[in-house]
C-alpha cells in the first residue's frame, strides 16, 4: 500500500447530529479505571502488622459458612447490542448473586502484590520466532506455553500504559503528546501516535467532545542490551488504546464495508474494512499526520536506524486498538520488502474487514495475528452479530470475518470473578490479562496464577467475589477511587 494514494479514500468530514448518532449524545468519556492502590505496595512488603492481619483474617474466614450457589442471571441480548467497543465504567455492573467462596485462602497473596513487579522472564533467544508466530503458535496455546504467557501479558501492560497516559494527563490536551509510564525500563518511547475522526462535530457540542484528533498510543523500541539478549532480537512495539472519546464511539458505529485503499478495488470480492476503523486510521488532523502515515514513517526510520540487527515488530491493542493494530500490521508488511516480521497481539478486538481482507492479511509474508478473546465478550462478535435483510446485508455487516489465530479465555472459570460478571468486565483489559495469567490446560484456571488482583479489584470491584472484596477492605487495599494511583512504571517522554 502507498500512503500518498490514501488521501482520496478518506471520507470528507460529516456532520454529527442527534438524529445520526443518538447513542453518542447520551455518553460521557470513559474515565480511567486502571489505578493502583498505594496501600498495596505497603502491604506487599510483608510487615509484621500485615502478617497479623493475614493470620486473623484466615482464622475468622475459615469459620464462615459458604453461601449456597445461585443461578447467574442472563444478560439481555438487547442491552448487549447497544454497547460499543469500549471499556465501560461501573455504571453497568451488577451486584447481585454470586457463587460460593473461591478457592483457598492461599491466593490472598494476589491482593498484596503489585502487578508492576513482573515475574522473572527466562531467555527466549532460541525460540523467539515461535513466540512471534512463525508457525502460527502451533503447540503453544493449549496448554499455554509459560514463556509465551509472559510475553502476552507484557504486551498487554503496554496497552495499560497507553490508557493511563491518555486518562491521567489532565494538563495535556487530548491531541497533545504526554508522559508515558512503561511496564519496565527496557523500552524507549520514540513517537506519539494520534487518530483523527472524519466526523465534523457541530459547534454547540461541549468542548470535551469536539476534538477530532486524540492521542491514541505510541511507538517504542527495546533499548536494553540485556533485554535484547534475552529476547534474541531488538523489538519495536506499537501500542494502541481502545475507544475513549465520543467521536471514536461515533466512528465505531459506521459499520459499512469500504476499500482500505483505492488499489483494493470495490468489487464484491475486494478486500474491505469497516468504514469507521478506516477513517480513524487514514484521516489526517490539522496538526498531526494520520495514524497510518505516522506509524509507517516511524517504523521505517527505526528499521533503517538499526539496520543489520535482528529486528521484530509487535503491534498490540485492545478493543478499537485491536482493530487498528490489524490495519497497521497489514500496511507495515506491504510498505517495504525489507520489513522485519510483524506480529499482532490483540485483546477483545472486533471484526475488522471482510473475508477477502482476512485472507489477504493471513497470506502476507511476515504477518501473524494472535487474538485473545473472552468467550463472553460481545465486542469480539461485532460487526456481524445482527442479521440484516438481504438487500442491505452485502454492504453492511455480511461478510465480516476475524483475522488470525484465536486464544480463547473464559471469565466464568476465574475463581475470583463472579460467574455473572457483567458485559463491561468481560471486555475490560485487566480482566483479559487476569484470565490469560490464569489460563490452564483445557481452558481451566491454573492454581499457580501469579498476576496481582489489585488492579482488577480497582477496575472491576463490583464483579470480584465479595469474599475477596471484604479481605481487601480489611487489609486497607480497597480505597476510595480518589486514593488509587498508578504509581509504577518508568516514565518516558519525548
Amino acid at each position: 500500500m502507498h500512503i500518498g494514494a490514501t488521501a482520496a479514500l478518506v471520507s470528507p468530514p460529516q456532520s454529527l447530529s442527534p438524529a445520526t448518532f443518538p447513542a453518542i449524545f447520551t455518553s460521557r468519556l470513559n474515565p480511567l479505571q486502571s489505578r493502583f492502590s498505594a496501600a498495596a505496595a505497603r502491604a506487599a512488603t510483608g510487615s509484621p502488622d500485615t502478617q497479623t492481619h493475614l493470620a486473623n483474617l484466615e482464622h475468622i474466614l475459615r469459620r464462615q459458612s459458604p453461601l449456597p450457589p445461585q443461578p447467574a442471571p442472563t444478560a439481555s441480548p438487547f442491552v448487549g447490542l447497544l454497547l460499543p467497543a469500549l471499556r465501560l465504567p461501573p455504571l453497568f455492573q451488577r451486584r447481585d448473586a454470586e457463587e460460593a467462596s473461591p478457592r483457598s485462602l492461599a491466593h490472598l497473596n494476589h491482593l498484596l502484590s503489585d502487578s508492576a513487579v513482573p515475574s522473572p522472564r527466562r531467555s527466549i533467544s532460541g525460540r523467539w520466532r515461535e513466540f512471534h508466530g512463525f508457525c502460527d503458535w502451533s503447540g503453544l496455546l493449549d496448554p499455554l506455553d509459560p514463556d509465551l504467557r509472559r510475553e502476552v501479558l507484557h504486551y498487554g501492560d503496554f496497552i495499560h500504559s497507553a490508557y493511563h497516559a491518555f486518562f491521567n494527563s489532565p494538563s495535556f490536551s487530548v491531541d497533545s503528546p504526554r508522559p508515558v509510564a512503561f511496564p519496565d525500563r527496557s523500552y524507549r518511547l520514540t513517537r506519539h501516535l494520534f487518530a483523527t475522526s472524519s466526523i465534523d462535530p457541530p459547534s454547540w457540542l461541549p468542548s470535551w467532545t469536539s476534538h477530532r484528533t486524540s492521542w491514541i498510543g505510541f511507538v517504542a523500541v527495546c533499548d536494553s542490551d540485556r533485554e535484547i539478549r534475552r529476547m534474541g532480537r531488538r523489538n519495536i512495539v506499537v501500542a494502541l488504546r481502545g475507544t475513549s472519546t465520543c467521536l471514536e464511539w461515533a466512528e465505531n458505529l459506521r459499520a459499512n464495508l469500504v476499500p482500505l485503499d483505492e488499489d483494493d478495488g470495490n468489487g464484491d470480492k475486494s478486500p474491505k474494512v469497516e468504514c469507521g476503523f478506516r477513517n480513524l486510521y487514514k484521516t489526517a488532523g490539522d496538526r498531526h499526520q494520520s495514524l497510518s502515515s505516522a506509524v509507517v514513517e516511524e517504523v521505517r526510520r527505526l528499521v533503517e536506524l538499526y539496520k543489520g540487527e535482528e529486528l521484530s515488530i509487535t503491534v498490540t491493542g485492545h478493543s478499537l486498538g485491536a482493530a487498528l493494530a490489524v490495519l497497521t500490521a497489514d500496511e507495515l508488511a506491504s510498505s517495504s520488502p525489507e520489513m522485519p516480521p510483524v506480529a499482532v497481539f490483540s485483546f477483545g478486538g472486533p471484526r475488522v474487514g471482510n473475508r477477502a481482507f482476512a485472507q489477504r492479511v493471513e497470506r502476507r509474508k511476515g504477518v501473524k495475528v494472535l487474538r485473545v478473546v473472552n468467550a463472553h465478550d460481545l465486542v469480539t462478535r461485532v460487526p456481524g452479530l445482527v442479521k440484516f435483510p438481504a438487500e442491505i446485508a452485502g454492504r453492511l455487516r455480511d461478510g465480516y470475518e476475524h483475522v488470525g489465530r484465536e486464544l480463547r479465555v473464559d471469565s466464568r472459570v476465574s475463581p475470583f470473578l463472579k460467574p455473572d460478571a457483567d458485559l463491561a468486565c468481560c471486555h475490560d483489559l485487566e480482566a483479559y490479562l487476569h484470565l490469560v495469567d490464569g489460563l490452564g490446560g483445557g481452558g481451566g484456571f491454573r492454581p499457580n496464577a501469579k498476576r496481582s488482583l489489585v488492579r482488577l479489584l480497582s477496575q472491576q470491584r463490583g464483579n470480584v467475589k465479595k469474599l475477596y472484596v471484604r479481605k481487601a477492605r480489611a487489609l486497607g487495599l480497597d480505597q476510595d477511587e480518589d486514593a488509587r494511583r498508578a504509581g509504577s512504571g518508568c516514565v518516558a517522554n519525548i
